[in-house]
This record gives C-alpha cells, structure tokens and sequence, in this order.
C-alpha cells in the first residue's frame, strides 16, 4: 500500500504531513503520489496496474473536486437570486404560515386560518407575547376552507389591550364533537429584509418571517381615487371663494 511504502522513508513521511483538518484534498492526493514514486525500491518498481488504479482514483478526486466548486458557485448564484427576490417583497402584503398577529392602538386585527373540513364551531384564543391568555372570541358553521376571524383588541373583561405582538390559535368541531385540524396563518406587509446565517427574513412590523414560510404575496391595497366632476369642482370653488352665513341677508 502507499502508506506503508511512505512510512519507510523519513523525507517521504516529513514531506507528507497530516492536514490539520484532517481532510485529504487532491494536492495532498498528489504529493502521496509522488512520494511513492520517489521511494519505490529500484529493484522493486510499483506494479503499472496498481499504479494505473491510483492514476484513475486522483482523476476522479479530481472531477469530485471540480463538481464540488461548481455546486458552491450555483449556490452562491441561487442564494443571490433568493436575496433579489426578497428585496423586492418590500411593501408587498404577505401571507406565510404561522399564528402571529400585530394589533395596532385603534384597530381591530384579523385571524387568519384555515380549516379541514366543516365545523359547526370555532373559537379563537388569543395570548400576549408572553404566552399569557387574553380573550377568546367564537364563531359558529364555518366550511372547510380559509376563514378570516376579526379580533377587536379586548380582552374577556371588555377593556382595550395594548398594541403589539400577539399569538393565536383556533380550536374546532364538527357537528359529532370531533376536533378539526386548523392551520394558521401570518398576514402583513413587508417593511424590510434582513439576511441572518445565510437565511433570507422578511420583517413585518416587529415579526420576523423566513422567506420559506410564505405561502402567498400580493400587492398592496392602494387608495381609491374618485373622479369629481368639473361642475361640481366649479360648485365647490364658487362656494368656498363666497360662503354663506346662515340668518345672513
């Protein structure tokens, strides 16, 4: 073997060093090589069929080697089209698995999910960041399907909760009393992109979503624009420019 015929040569062995890591690559591959040819015993060459074998196994360390390079390069290249894409989610609304919701300070805040089959019952509990309970909220013969419940920011004894991070679950039933599986969903609209441990996140208000979670993008919703007739505009201008008084003469 080649170890063995390297061991007997001292220069052989010092030229032929370990890798501290322990992993053999195709230079140090090589430099066996030649260390066995350099140490073959003259009355006693290398057999040309072993010899042949070792060439095939470093050509073929070789093309590994190559393909490995590649494979890291068009990771790399996916990664940097994962990174575009993301950015361009940027003010786009998002729907991703999940049961965060982010109540606003004058706002009620919808619960998205989805169930299995039909249920003749349905009941949302709702928890703060800290996991403690804060209200639940029911409603009554859903289909299976994706449903949306409207949470109005009170609690059970009808007092109005901060805004900020909250969880939900649902938990519900068929008409026999047998539990509906429900999967939960995260709806909100994308602030920015942040990239952590070659993971690409979304961040929407204060959650932070892994781009594998989303499930749906959509575009934003934008403001209606009513068209005003140019009489009415004309009315409006005349009326501003001479307001009337009322009991005026």
């Amino acid at each position: 073997m080649i170890t063995n015929e390297i061991a007997s040569s001292t220069s052989g062995a010092a030229m032929l060093a370990t890798p501290q890591t322990g992993v053999m690559g195709k230079d140090d591959f090589l430099n066996l090589l030649i260390a066995q040819l350099q140490n073959q015993d003259p009355l006693n060459p290398t057999d040309s069929t072993e010899f042949t074998a070792q060439l095939a196994q470093f050509s073929s360390l070789e093309q590994l080697s190559n393909v490995n390079e590649n494979l890291m390069e068009l990771k790399n290249f996916q990664a940097s089209i994962n990174n575009s894409q993301a950015v361009s989610l940027i003010g786009k609304s998002i729907t991703a698995n999940g049961n965060s919701i982010q109540l606003s300070d004058d706002g009620p805040v919808k619960c998205d999910f989805e169930l299995d089959g039909d249920a003749v019952l349905a009941v949302a509990n709702i928890y703060d960041s800290t996991g403690k309970f804060v209200a639940d909220f029911e409603s009554n013969n859903l289909s299976a399907g994706q449903h949306s419940l409207l949470w109005d920011g009170m609690d059970n004894n009808g007092n109005r909760v901060a805004g900020g991070n909250y969880t939900f679950e649902i938990l519900a039933a068929d008409a026999d009393g047998r539990d509906i599986a429900a999967t939960t969903f995260f709806s909100g609209t994308v602030d920015k992109v942040t990239f952590d441990n070659s993971t690409t996140y979304l961040i929407s208000g204060d959650q932070k979503i892994a781009l594998g979670d989303v499930i749906e993008v959509a575009a934003p919703q934008e403001a209606k624009i009513i068209d005003i007739p140019e009489s009415s505009q004309a009315a409006a201008q005349a009326q501003s420019s001479n307001p009337v008084i009322n009991g005026g003469n």
